[in-house]
């Protein structure tokens, strides 16, 4: 590539499924390098597969990236509207005779791969049709492209994470670059976008390492500048083995759902095979300050949901109340689309999340805590809370708002005049806050109950209250 040019990397994810978790690291990784370096950060979808890809899976990839924050420069690219290019680019290759075309059929690629494993030998491409006259043909007959790879040597992956990398040319048979039908192959339309959008880095998983060795060929047959590579290792599971789905919840948009914030989510996938010393929490603006290709890690990394939990819990508590009510409101929009939080609702959230923060390691606990701000009216107690409010319990409630009737309602007032009434009764202070919690909330753990009562305001809480007096 151009000495002193500005790095260009992209995402170019194939839209036959999720956003998964392996994907949106490697969209990190390319993200904070781009903008580590000043770069261009660019997406391409990989749709030329037309049975598999589908619009859903395109706006979940979009959806995917835009909560996780990670903004990409440009239009998005589609890989299968440039059609006319790959072919333009494997005509080329013919012209120059660096390709052919293959007239082998489907039966006699088969027959001959069912005879290489006979005789104990890796099912490759004979190379058939590399040295014949395409005149030897039947009139009209359907082929193939292949690339006239070379034979001898080798072709080095130079990766900035798995060293280099040698492949032994002749374990490398004359790939497909167009297929019959005329449609190109993954190996030749990512190196034709690739260039054609002026890639300078490609971080990718090391699932991919065998295919740089491919794609380097059609690269140099080419005579275009080699882009950088960092194939990362894999996420396992927590047990080690390769991440599959029965490790849980894996595509993006499952975390964004059980409550993890976007924040949370760049730490954690930035932890997941990238490190500075000994640092856990680390900002996005930091991430994108320190991050680097020579602290990327070269064994798998495990997924491990009690620190990713912790880690949920930090941003939580880190992040300004106002904006965290936004969220919160976000999420239970998704969760229950009939629910409106008003400004009313909006306002208590607000007040009351200093208290509820300190609890809630995901956003679905922080709901479910502050379900009680959200609308008026008398509680409906769930089983616990039912158990709590017995006749004596319903009694105190009584004789507490009878003595609070004149008491400011804010909660130090609330809370000394609860102590004294407990006192008064030689009874212990959470004697007479259970029934009270169980009253407002309809629950028996909550935020602190006497700032709940100060957020509800007079009116509503003593309305609730009533709701469970004798």
């Amino acid at each position: 590539m151009t000495e002193n040019r500005k790095p260009v990397l992209r995402f170019a994810p194939s839209p036959t499924g999720m956003l998964h978790i392996g994907g949106a690291r490697t969209a990190l990784f390319n993200w904070l390098y781009a903008r580590h370096t000043g770069g261009k950060f660019l997406l391409r979808i990989e749709d030329t597969d037309r049975e598999r890809s589908t619009p859903e899976a395109v706006a979940a990839i979009l959806n995917g990236m835009t909560w996780l924050g990670l903004n990409w420069d440009g239009e998005t690219i589609y890989q299968f509207a440039r059609l006319s290019r790959h072919r333009e680019v494997v005509q080329q290759l013919l012209s120059e005779g660096k390709a052919y075309r293959c007239f082998a059929t489907s039966q006699e690629l088969e027959d001959m791969r069912t005879a290489q494993r006979a005789a104990g030998k890796p099912a490759r491409y004979d190379g058939r049709w590399r040295d014949r006259d395409p005149s030897e043909a039947p009139p009209g007959a359907p082929f193939a492209v292949r690339l006239k790879a070379r034979q001898t040597g080798e072709t080095v992956v130079h990766d900035a994470v798995q060293g280099d990398v040698r492949f032994a040319n002749d374990q490398l048979d004359d790939m497909v670059l167009l297929r019959s039908d005329g449609t190109p192959t993954y190996m030749l339309a990512v190196v034709v976008d690739d260039y054609d959008m002026e890639i300078t880095h490609i971080i990718r998983g090391d699932d991919h390492l065998n295919n740089a060795a491919r794609q380097l060929q059609v690269i140099q047959a080419l005579g275009w500048p080699e882009p950088a590579y960092a194939h990362l290792p894999l996420i396992h599971g927590p047990d080690g083995a390769k991440l599959s789905k029965r490790h849980g919840a894996l595509a993006v948009e499952a975390y964004r759902d059980m409550g993890y914030l976007p924040e949370t989510m760049r730490n954690y996938l930035l932890r997941l095979g990238w490190s500075h010393g000994n640092e856990e929490i680390i900002p996005t603006s930091q991430a994108i300050e320190w991050f680097n290709l020579e602290n990327i890690g070269k064994s798998p990394a495990r997924l491990d949901f009690k620190k990713l939990d912790n880690l949920n819990a930090h941003y939580i508590r880190a992040t300004d109340d106002g904006v965290l009510a936004n969220e919160v409101t976000a999420f239970m929009i998704r969760q229950f689309p009939d629910r409106a939080v008003d400004g009313k609702a909006r306002g208590r959230l607000i007040a009351a999340m200093p208290s509820l923060k300190e609890r809630a390691k995901t956003l679905l606990e922080l709901a479910d805590a502050a379900e009680f701000l959200l609308t008026d009216g008398p509680r409906a107690p769930d089983e616990a809370a039912q158990k709590v409010l017995t006749a004596e319990a319903r009694r105190l409630n009584g004789e507490f708002l009878a003595l609070a009737a004149e008491t400011p309602w804010i909660a130090a007032a609330l809370e000394e005049k609860a102590r004294a009434f407990a006192d008064a009764k030689a009874m212990k202070l959470g004697q007479v806050a259970q029934p009270l919690r169980a009253a407002i909330t309809g629950k028996t753990t909550s935020p602190p109950i006497f700032a709940m009562l100060e957020v509800l305001g007079r009116e509503e809480s003593v309305s609730r209250i009533e709701a469970f007096t004798a």
